[in-house]
């Protein structure tokens, strides 16, 4: 039929995934191999799997409705629902175990706003949300570790250790902001009232900052794509979005 999405058309590839038709055929043959396209019992896939990859992906970045996407691909509401469950968690970011001595990480966390108020809570945006910690390697500035995703209120300090990504990084080196006070992680030096700072002390706060922002210049691209304004996805859904989008970050990043 024609007008309809195909990853058959490379053109479609970069402005529904942000990728390149390479990068993207890379990450298809990545997900054939970890079996994604494996016979299942039951009626037969009505997409192949790169198609299927991209209406993930477009369902991701423009936060297109399910009722929009169906017309788009060609097939049911009911199949871009079953699609978007199936790949959501095979696209869904591994977090590395292993780090070489010298590595150096930072730690921070980005409210995602999610409809399911049952994993989300009012947050400092006064929307309803969910916090997810997330973890960059400071040199190479992708994504390491993805924590489950915590009730929007939690505060940083502990939803660090309560969703994983503390045990997912042991002792390896993290750099983070005043936010994490009690947790062992580099932080900048506090200004006590009444006080001024050591000029040491502010030279070594300003090259914290300079560093510490690499993971908000991580976080402004992976909210370009647009479920992280606006989820409606429910249960684990929100998870599997924010690390499938960490995932492709990584692999748009590393070409």
């Amino acid at each position: 039929m024609l007008g309809l999405i195909t990853a058959s058309e490379p053109s479609w590839i970069v402005p529904f995934t942000g990728m390149s038709p390479r990068c993207f055929s890379k990450l298809v043959s990545v997900l054939q191999r970890e079996g994604a396209d494996e016979i299942r019992r039951g009626h037969p896939w009505s997409l192949p799997l790169s198609d299927r990859i991209l209406l993930v992906a477009t369902y991701w970045r423009p936060n297109l409705t399910m009722r929009q996407l169906a017309p788009l691909f060609g097939v049911s509401k009911s199949a871009v629902g079953r699609i978007i469950d199936h790949l959501g968690p095979l696209l869904a970011l591994r977090p590395r175990r292993r780090f070489a001595k010298d590595t150096v990480l930072i730690v921070d966390g980005s409210l995602v706003p999610t409809r399911d108020h049952t994993v989300a809570e009012q947050s400092k945006n006064y929307r309803y949300s969910t916090n997810h910690q997330v973890v960059i390697d400071a040199d190479s500035r992708l994504v390491v570790v993805v924590g489950q995703p915590l009730p929007g209120n939690r505060n940083d300090c502990k939803a660090r250790a309560e969703s994983g990504a503390k045990a997912d990084v042991g002792n390896t080196t993290t750099i983070a902001d005043g936010g994490y006070p009690g947790t062992g992680l580099v932080m900048p030096h506090r200004r006590r009232k009444g006080e001024d700072l050591p000029e040491w002390k502010q030279a070594y706060n300003k090259s914290h900052k300079q560093v510490r922002a690499r993971v908000e210049h991580v976080f402004a691209r992976i909210k370009t794509w647009k479920i992280l304004r606006d989820c409606r996805l429910k249960g684990d859904g929100v998870h599997h979005a924010m690390s499938g989008i960490a995932r492709l970050h990584n692999l748009n990043s590393t070409g």
